[in-house]
């Protein structure tokens, strides 16, 4: 395998395991970097750009990280909290009247983060067009009646998020959530990353597609799903398949449309390398920039759910955007928080050890939240740091 990039001294596990990747993994063409204390340890890229084609993955490559982009937009309203823009214990309808429809007058912007604001789906799903036109999907959610009361469980809300948190950033700035980023995160800190992909760099952004996991690699455990996890997804009445289906057909991330479209919970556009630096700059400066004061970064990884998930059906635990570190989405260590991306990415950050980590893949495997190929990487930086 012809791995290109730099490691630094005492990094070589990384790239030993992301070689080992692409030899028992099933790995097509993938990135990985770390950042240590604001300084880039490891860079690393290899294989193809496109899961079907030969063309090499190339410096910078970005693909379609899924929802790995959830945890950069939860960035956002965290900074304008930061800023004394937003309130995060006031009502949604304080920013977004539309919202109190439903019996979700008390649904507060802490629960649109953290899970918990009870709608995880929609009772009609969205086609395609409806979901990127920019009205439609804030107008369902808005309309959307609780299937809880708001506040007192969580459930994944792997696409409606898009529509809540977007919604909620444009009613505060004027801004959609990827132009906030574009300008406010992407531009100082110089990342490739984008919600909402510019025309000019469609070319940079390489086919993503299924690809079967082979046997486990020699000397690892072979998990099966629980019962309970192959039945929610297997059954189209389930929580589990509406949520995912709350826009329905399935989205085809190769589609230019989608791509463009700004989605915050499943369509970012990154390389590897703009996630892990993004995390960096959350946790201390980057070359002189920092996203995050102390107060801001205990918030975003302080549990605000925890337990059984009523979408995922698993355990999860959720701080203010981003996940924590659990059995349902392990990450370095305890005090890690960051979003695994559905098919294999990752971007996360472990304050106590200094380490900012991103990880990209055009081989989309079965699983959200804990990928082999991942976490091999992850249990190879935890060796090294």
């Amino acid at each position: 395998m012809d791995v290109q990039g730099t490691v630094a001294a005492g990094f070589e596990p990384v790239k030993d395991a992301f070689v080992r990747n692409f030899e028992q993994r099933g790995e097509r063409g993938a990135a990985v970097a770390v950042y240590r204390r604001g300084i880039k340890v490891v860079d690393l890229w290899a294989g193809t750009r496109d899961v079907d084609g030969p063309e090499p993955w190339a410096v910078d490559t970005a693909q379609v990280v899924h929802s790995a982009t959830k945890g950069v937009a939860a960035a956002v309203p965290l900074l304008l909290h930061q800023r004394g823009q937003i309130d995060l214990d006031a009502s949604v309808a304080t920013y977004w009247p539309e919202f109190k429809a439903g019996g979700k007058e008390r649904v507060l912007v802490r629960h649109l983060l953290s899970h918990r604001a009870g709608v995880p789906l929609l009772d009609r799903p969205l086609t395609l067009a409806e979901a990127i036109d920019g009205v439609s999907g804030p107008r369902a959610v808005a309309a959307q009646q609780p299937l809880w009361e708001p506040g007192t469980d969580h459930g994944y809300h792997a696409h409606t998020y898009s529509w809540l948190i977007g919604e909620l950033v444009k009613r505060v700035t004027g801004r959609t959530i990827g132009r906030w980023i574009a300008e406010e995160i992407g531009r100082p800190l110089g990342l490739d990353f984008w919600i909402g992909l510019p025309p000019d760099e469609a070319h940079r952004v390489g086919r993503t597609g299924r690809v079967e996991a082979p046997a486990e690699a020699p000397g690892t455990l072979r998990v099966r799903p629980r019962r309970s996890v192959t039945e929610a997804y297997g059954d189209p009445d389930s929580l589990t398949r509406r949520a995912f289906g709350a826009i329905d057909p399935v989205v085809d991330d190769n589609d230019p449309a989608y791509r463009a479209a700004g989605l915050a919970g499943s369509g970012g556009i990154s390389t590897a390398r703009a996630l892990a630096r993004c995390y960096a700059a959350m946790i201390g400066a980057v070359d002189g920039h920092r996203l995050f004061a102390p107060a801001t970064l205990t918030l975003a990884r302080t549990e605000e759910s925890a337990g059984p998930d009523r979408v995922l059906v698993v355990n999860t635990r959720f701080g203010l955007g981003f996940m924590l570190h659990g059995s349902g989405a392990p990450l370095l260590g305890p005090g890690s928080f960051g979003h695994p991306g559905r098919g294999g990415s990752l971007g996360f950050a472990d304050p106590e050890a200094g380490i900012a980590f991103g990880y990209v893949t055009n081989g989309l495997q079965k699983g959200v939240t804990a990928d082999p190929r991942a976490q091999a990487l992850v249990r190879a930086v935890r060796s090294a740091a």
